[in-house]
This record gives C-alpha cells, structure tokens and sequence, in this order.
C-alpha cells in the first residue's frame, strides 16, 4: 500500500481539481485507495456525502433562482436552488449545478423535488394501477405487494427529481450531485422548489 510520502504532488492535485477537497484529505484518501485515483475519487464522494447528511439540517436562506427556455420556445424552467451563504452562491460549481437543474427538468418533467412532495392522492392512483396490473398473476400477496412496492420505487426514480438520474451521467443522480455541491462548498446545499412551463399545458 503506498504511503503518505510515495503519493506523487501531482496525483494529490488532480485528486483536488476533480473532487474540490482539501489537500489532506485527498492524501488521506489516496493512501486508503493504495494511489487509485478512481477509488480516491469514490471515497471522497462518500466521505463527503455523509458530511453533506449532517449539514442538512442547518438554514439555507441564501442561493439563486435559475430560469431556462428550451431553443424552441416551448418549454421553460424556474428553480430555486439554496445554501446558506452568498459567497457559495457565487461559485461556479453552485451556478453549474442550477443550469444542471433547470435542463434536468425542462427534459425529464418531474413532479416533485422529493418524493415525499408528491401529492398521496397521485400516489395512491398509481398503487391503483399497479394493484390492477398484478391481481390477474397467479402469485401470494405478499409477492404482488413486493411487486407494487418496485413499481412504486420505479415511479419515484422517474418523477421525484432528486431521485432522477442526471440526463447527462446516468451513473449519478440529482440527489447525488447535490451532495456533491454541499461537499465542496461545505455548506448546506438544497432544491426548494421548481416550476416548470410547457406551451398549450395545464
């Protein structure tokens, strides 16, 4: 395993640019993944989204609104993005992330930020269906609820913004990135709220 000292300067400062993280924690993190920079990069990343848990709770009163219309005209996004600084604000990777979100939307029309905004009369409609879909399987019902509960979490993952992959790296989602944002800016990162406008729509 190699050790604080055999971890080149330059591997320490690609570490850096690519996660945001301090110096020593990018040695720390180097020396734990043995010099592998992609599992330096993965450490960091957990490290960094269980100390953007903690920060959850704390006021996020500072931010900004970003607004997108899609080249055509017909579709246009507002979202409020918040954290607990204007400097944060500020930041390129806080500005990145809001034009993120604003595209993610205009794109993949989610319902909610969470899935715990979603409306229980939505919600219970689509246990409706799901019911509907498996009552005709020859299966115990307590393998039909497992399979409602998938659908459920399936339905979730596509109109819960939070829990949507992002349209341009599938291998995160929005949730993830947010974390992401709170990790390297240190302070607590959260999407308030989000309107989204289709021309002709309700």
């Amino acid at each position: 395993m190699a050790t604080v000292k055999e971890i080149p300067a330059k591997l320490v400062a690609e570490l850096r640019a690519r996660t945001g993280a301090g110096m020593m924690d990018c040695k720390k993190a180097l020396e734990e993944a043995g010099g592998d920079i992609e599992k330096a990069v993965d450490l960091l990343r957990k490290k960094g989204a269980a100390k953007a848990d903690k920060r959850a709770g704390r006021e996020a009163s500072q931010g900004l609104i970003a607004a997108y219309v899609h080249h055509n005209g017909k579709v246009g996004v507002l979202v409020e993005l918040n954290c607990e600084t204007d400097f944060v604000a500020n930041t390129e990777e806080f500005k990145q992330l809001a034009k993120d979100l604003t595209h993610q939307i205009a794109s993949t029309a989610p319902i909610a930020v969470r899935r715990e905004d979603i409306p229980a009369d939505v919600i219970a409609k689509e246990q409706e269906i799901y019911r509907a879909q498996v009552a005709e399987q020859k299966k115990p019902d307590h393998v039909k609820e497992k399979i409602v509960e998938g659908q459920l979490n399936s339905f979730y993952e596509e109109r819960a913004l939070l829990e949507q992959k992002f349209v341009r790296d599938g291998s995160k989602t929005i949730g993830d990135m947010v974390k992401e944002v709170a990790a390297k800016t240190g302070e607590n990162v959260r999407v308030r709220r989000f309107v989204r406008f289709q021309l002709g729509g309700a």
